[in-house]
């Protein structure tokens, strides 16, 4: 593959709802460009992008895949997103790659939950974008009936840039309305038809909605709109493409991507309406502190950002980069200004798929990759040591499901951790923490679905089985009145005894742990006094009740009495413990629990049964705000151990429309009657 300049590049990023067919478009792309003999299908697991074990025994996209093609002296790479909502992150590091999208659309199925998660992301971005409404040989299409939803849902600036010729089994060709020409398919092949009169007063009257949205770029094409000036070939072409530059116009196209049919006029598109690297503004980044712009030219330094990392069990980490100035050779000494680390390149290629083709260079505005980077992350920055800079990171989404992992097998606790890491490079979505408290092993995900490919790519990749259970609470203890105990230790066996007697007062407090002391008259001598605080910070660690840490209690020494020849550090360290164990049982032992904050995100329609939902988890409202999209926020808090699996449950209650963050917040007491099952509960694992 020959190195392209920016000017003839095209970065696309292929978002919709799972099984829109996105996959399909690029094997259909593939096919019609010449790359490869026959189209691959995802039923049949030949297909060029979905190549990993887990996406063909799945038959769904996992991971993004670049699949870049050469069309009419120009290269497209198009990136194919999982649709799955628990690997939205992959949508993340595509748009970042890529200045344009397509969104498709199944147009049997009309507009789904991901339809509408990937508009809004594409709205928020202010996103250059081209609908690709797919199937359109399917049973029950109704194409008008479509394009009024999609118009209704998302707005009037969805305008239909090709019509079709016969709709379901009868679909045989397109309409070319900016052109104004018809085609029927035979294969990838078209052959221009006539136009009847209905389908060319169709076109005009759509053709009367893009004049609109053209004078609307331009303050002189405004006049001459109102003067009732025809526009030039010209000026409509530069309106159409600064339209959907400014996310005002929304191309709508439409075709079949199992039989490659349209695929062509798509290709054509891309090329006028979805910018070049050339035609978006100079990326920021900072060097020495200082904000500057690094113009997207090759004689630039050279700087790239990675956005996509694949761990390979046999190639080892590839590293998947978009170069934004200058360009990239195979001898280049790359320096990573995130983690300030030099790295050297481990080859020069360009990946279709898994496949890697090799190249010399790689020029600004182009995607390439790499092997055996020993420092690179996603999101990180790769630039010229002589002359660095720094882009800002991708901001990935928070896990909102953590599980518990264990090995199924003992001795592979090390083999668990080195996998899981290796893992978390290739998913910045997923995350693996250990809580110190529990001493559990956390992995925390998106969804189920996500946590299952993990544990299988453990299993098939690494060689390691796991189970997975849901995680301990980090339950905690306190106290609600004051007591005063006496902690006597006092021990004789021959020789130099052991004396040490303390009186201590334990009352609530707001830190999470105070010691005093008013001792009078030398009652117990000052240099014992570190040791009784240290008996009372060790018995911290486990309350009365459940054996959970204590939190915010005062303890008072005031009083007690020693012997001059067996009081020692250590017997007093003993009589504090011993105070402590008797003090807290004397003064209202409770249970707390973590209570988290939750800001929640969806429809009206679900409001009544969010709420609904939260109650029966003991959670409380706290207010609901209403946004700009018409969605609402809702922010409530609720019990830790209640939520374990809110993000399935809210998926299914929402229609996968629901999405949230959480926090902690603070401790609350732990109700009676739950709080007397978690004392039996944890009686019973200490037998």
């Amino acid at each position: 593959m020959k190195t392209y300049s920016a000017d003839k590049i095209r970065n696309v990023a292929l978002l919709g709802h799972s099984s829109s067919g996105k996959t399909t478009l690029t094997e259909a792309v593939l096919f019609a460009t010449g790359v490869t003999k026959r189209q691959g299908r995802v039923d049949d697991g030949n297909t060029v992008s979905d190549f990993d074990k887990q996406e063909i025994a799945r038959k769904v996209s996992i991971g993004t895949t670049v699949i870049p093609v050469e069309w009419n002296n120009f290269k497209f790479n198009l990136l194919d997103t999982p649709g799955y909502f628990d690997f939205i992150g992959e949508m993340y590091g595509a748009k970042r790659a890529s200045e344009g999208s397509i969104l498709l659309v199944d147009a049997s199925a009309g507009i789904e939950v991901g339809t509408e998660k990937s508009w809004k992301n594409l709205e928020k971005y202010i996103t250059p974008r081209i609908i690709f409404v797919n199937k359109m040989d399917k049973e029950e299409v109704d194409f008008d009936n479509l394009v009024s939803e999609l118009k209704s849902k998302f707005g009037d600036k969805i305008i239909p840039f090709t019509l079709p010729i016969g709709v379901s089994s009868d679909f045989k060709g397109i309409i070319d309305v900016i052109d104004e020409k018809a085609y029927e398919y035979n294969g990838t092949q078209r052959k221009e038809v006539s136009l009847t009169e209905d389908q060319k007063s169709e076109i005009e009257f759509i053709k009367e909605e893009l004049v609109e949205k053209i004078a609307e770029t331009d303050e002189a094409l405004m006049e001459k709109y109102f003067e009732g000036e025809a526009f030039t070939a010209e000026e409509i072409n530069k309106g159409l493409k600064l339209a959907v530059k400014n996310g005002d116009l929304v191309p709508l196209l439409i075709g079949c991507t199992e039989k490659a049919l349209g695929v062509d006029i798509l290709l054509e598109a891309i090329e006028k309406y979805i910018p070049s690297p050339m035609d978006v503004e100079p990326a920021k980044g900072l060097k020495d502190g200082k904000e500057i712009e690094r113009k997207l030219d090759s004689s630039q330094p050279f700087s790239a950002v990675v956005f996509k990392t694949i761990i390979d069990p046999f190639v080892g980490k590839l590293t998947l980069f978009k170069v934004m100035s200058g360009k990239i050779t195979k001898d280049m000494e790359l320096y990573n200004s995130t983690k300030d680390k030099l790295e050297k390149l481990g080859g020069l290629f360009l990946l279709r798929g898994k496949n890697q083709v090799e190249v010399n260079e790689i020029q600004a505005g182009d995607i390439g990759a790499t092997a055996k980077l020993n420092f690179t992350q996603t999101g990180d920055t790769l630039c010229a040591k002589n002359d660095p800079i720094r882009y800002e990171e991708i901001k990935y989404p928070q896990p909102t499901l953590f599980l518990a992992v264990e090995p199924k097998s003992k001795g592979d606790e090390e083999k668990i951790g080195t996998a899981l890491q290796r893992l978390t490079e290739e998913d910045p979505t997923f995350i693996v923490q250990r809580n110190s408290e529990t001493k559990q092993l956390l992995i925390g995900g998106q969804g189920n679905m996500q946590l299952t490919v993990i544990v299988d790519k453990l299993k098939n990749t690494f060689g390691v089985d796991v189970n997975l259970t849901n995680p301990r609470i980090a339950y905690r203890e306190t106290i609600k009145n004051t007591s005063s105990v006496q902690g006597k230790h006092k021990k004789q066996s021959g020789g130099a005894g052991q004396y040490g007697d303390v009186h201590i007062r334990f009352e609530p407090c707001e830190e999470s742990f105070i010691f005093a002391e008013e001792v009078f008259g030398g009652a117990v001598p000052r240099n014992y006094f570190p040791a009784v605080e240290k008996g009372l910070s060790e018995s911290l660690e486990k309350g009365v009740l459940a054996g959970y840490p204590v939190v915010n209690v005062k303890a008072t020494l005031f009083d007690g009495s020693y012997h001059p020849v067996d009081s020692n550090e250590m017997a007093f360290k003993i009589a504090a413990s011993l105070a402590f164990k008797k003090g807290i049982e004397e003064a209202k032992p409770i249970l707390l629990e973590p209570i988290m904050k939750y800001e929640i995100s969806i429809p009206e329609d679900y409001m009544g049964d969010v709420m609904g939902d939260m109650n029966k988890r003991r959670g409380r409202i706290l207010g609901m705000e209403q946004q700009d999209d018409g969605s609402q926020k809702v922010t409530a808090e609720a019990p830790h151990s209640e939520m374990f699996e809110y993000a399935i449950d809210l998926r299914a209650m929402t229609q996968a429309r629901g999405s949230f963050t959480m926090e902690f917040a603070r401790y609350e007491e732990v109700p009676s009657n739950i709080a007397e099952k978690i004392i039996a509960e944890s009686k019973i694992e200490k037998e």
